[in-house]
């Protein structure tokens, strides 16, 4: 069977927004990391570079609502909408939390390692997906998915010990016993990070709760886009989850009490440098981007992005952190660029109320025009694929 490109990508910009939402997510791994000290810590306030990305995010949303309308017909459309305001608060908590254990979780975790066990979230989603949308995913689909999550736990997989022959007792065994196992203290540390993966303690449970977070909120953001809030502006719908996470952000400052501390003149000035500002625009565009992927795509087209993305982290933290890629590790991504693979020969189609995205204009069409558009047929030129 071969792969179905046009239910993949219904158009050329929903491939660009593909393309895009894997960059700026490889990106954040990297850059991310790179900002860090040498003892993997962070020297400046992570909630506080959540939240000002979510105010870049607001600003830049806002401004792209400004370029065919204005502040007014904004504060008024805000108004209209603010029943979907109030439902884009569940996403926006669940973001909140997703983004601020990205850094948590970043200080523990190679970037390669982080982007496997994230992937656990593929079944969840799987489930979800059907539960929300009632659209059943075919039996292919579902096998690609568990070979998603089974790549992801060959990770856990120390291949070093198959080597090791427990019934010689010779010297030159024992010498290569203890190579194996000094290996494998490496494998497990590399510049103080852990690589061996999911180990049952307070770091994996971090990592569950950011994959719970990103699998709730993935599926529910792309519910209040496609279906409660498809007659809404999708830079309009961008300000409620913006304003809404601002909200979230300033809470948890607020409970840790550094609400005021967190925008002091030295803390501003730790955040002021380039390997933190890259964080906050490349972060600022990946919700940007997100939201037209899951209102144009869907979210197990999105988990798929994130798995894909792992193949192009592990080369670049080869080269910029000489994080080493062994044998597990190989075989985890070879597994997932599989299941990616087969998943492209019958991908899940989820429009909802949404036309295809042909333009970015498109996407700012008024509702009453929406729903003239949404009784057309889509064009053969619409559906025309590099």
């Amino acid at each position: 069977m071969s792969t179905n490109w046009r239910e993949l990508f219904p158009t050329k910009l929903t491939f660009v927004i593909f393309l895009l939402y894997m960059s700026l997510f490889i990106g954040q791994g990297i850059f991310v990391t790179a900002s860090q000290e040498s003892n993997n810590s962070y020297g400046y306030n992570t909630v506080t570079v959540v939240l000002l990305t979510e105010v870049f995010k607001l600003i830049v949303s806002t401004c792209l609502y400004c370029r065919d309308n204005n502040l007014r017909s904004l504060v008024r459309d805000v108004h209209k909408d603010r029943n979907v305001l109030a439902l884009y608060m569940v996403p926006a908590f669940l973001y909140c939390l997703y983004n601020n254990l990205a850094f948590v979780n970043l200080a523990t975790f190679d970037p390669t390692t982080y982007y496997l066990l994230l992937q656990l979230r593929v079944v969840v989603t799987g489930i979800l997906f059907q539960i929300i949308f009632k659209k059943y995913l075919s039996q292919r689909q579902w096998i690609s998915l568990i070979l998603l999550t089974l790549g992801c736990m060959m990770k856990q997989v120390d291949f070093g010990s198959f080597y090791s022959d427990t019934n010689d007792d010779s010297e030159s065994a024992a010498i290569q016993q203890q190579q194996l196992l000094n290996h494998t203290s490496i494998d497990k540390q590399v510049h103080g990070k852990n690589m061996s993966g999911f180990d049952f303690s307070l770091s994996a449970v971090f990592i569950l709760a950011q994959t719970i977070c990103s699998c709730l909120a993935g599926v529910y953001n792309e519910y209040l886009l496609k279906d409660k809030g498809a007659d809404v502006n999708i830079f309009v719908q961008n300000v409620f989850m913006y304003l809404d996470s601002i909200v979230c952000n300033a809470v948890i400052l607020l409970l840790r009490g550094e609400l005021i501390d967190a925008f002091s003149p030295q803390n501003l000035g730790s955040i002021m440098r380039f390997s933190v500002l890259i964080i906050i625009v490349n972060n600022a565009a990946i919700g940007i981007v997100t939201s037209f992927f899951l209102k144009y795509m869907n979210s197990i087209l999105k988990t798929f992005a994130s798995a894909l993305e792992l193949l192009f982290t592990a080369v670049l933290c080869y080269f910029l952190f000489s994080i080493p890629i062994y044998m597990n590790t190989a075989l985890a991504i070879a597994v997932v660029s599989y299941a990616i693979y087969l998943y492209t020969q019958s991908p899940v189609v989820n429009l909802g109320k949404v036309r295809p995205l042909a333009n970015l204009s498109d996407a700012t069409v008024k509702s009453t025009d929406k729903r003239k558009l949404l009784d057309e047929e889509v064009s053969e030129s619409d559906l025309d694929i590099v």
